[in-house]
């Protein structure tokens, strides 16, 4: 039986606002400079997964994972990031993803307390910029963390800061690590994308447009 819903915890890249473009323009500087070109495709792998270990996948994929040592990496993770905050200095509330306004306003209408779980160690800034940090009660990002998505230690975190029950929170994500963190944390699902990536989740809608928090609320309750 599902719990009665108390909070609902969002992802931030691709869900609040898509700063996905961002990231692939820094990772692909970075890749350019060590050697490793890859593609749009490739991208794909690394939503949702810790800088370090995105690095480890680039570096894997050019055969250069053996390459530099764990000081080099930490350097190159670090200048991968200065290019990326560089990148988003421009961000503002312009940039918040279709609905997702009326998503965080519709949700406090009902009393239920908002988190976000994302492993940026952007994410305050970014939030920030967008103007809804103060919206949100929690926000759980990299560096609260040991664990990274898939893992489910940032949505329980996330819970236990909000001091829910996991069982009686909704996540929201756009990767399927991070749908694996969620239904690892014992939540309800949402998946923003394809639902062949975001299979697990249960349920998915196309893009943040589509999303409607009385839909929700009737397929959890089910």
């Amino acid at each position: 039986m599902t719990k009665e819903l108390q909070a609902i915890i969002f992802d931030l890249d691709g869900v609040i606002t898509d700063t996905a473009e961002y990231h692939y323009l820094a990772w692909k500087q970075l890749g350019e400079d060590v050697g490793v070109p890859f593609t749009r495709e490739f991208n794909e792998e690394l939503k949702g997964v810790s800088r370090m270990d995105s690095l480890e996948k680039i570096l894997a994929l050019g055969n250069k994972h053996n390459d530099f040592t764990a000081d080099e990496k930490m350097s190159l993770a670090e200048k991968k990031n200065e290019h990326y905050v560089s990148l988003i200095q421009n961000i503002s509330p312009t940039d918040i993803l279709p609905k997702i306004e009326e998503l965080i306003v519709d949700t406090k209408k009902m009393g239920l307390k908002l988190g976000l779980a994302s492993v940026s160690k952007n994410a305050l800034a970014v939030m920030s910029s967008l103007g809804l940090k103060e919206q949100f009660d929690v926000i759980v990002d990299a560096a609260t963390i040991k664990k990274g998505k898939p893992d489910p230690e940032i949505f329980l975190r996330a819970a236990e800061l909000l001091n829910v029950d996991p069982k009686a929170c909704i996540g929201i994500e756009d990767a399927a690590a991070g749908v694996d963190s969620i239904k690892g944390a014992g939540m309800f699902a949402v998946g923003v994308g394809s639902e062949q990536s975001l299979s697990k989740a249960d349920i998915v809608y196309a893009s943040t447009s589509e999303l409607s928090l009385e839909k929700i609320i009737e397929v959890y309750n089910k």
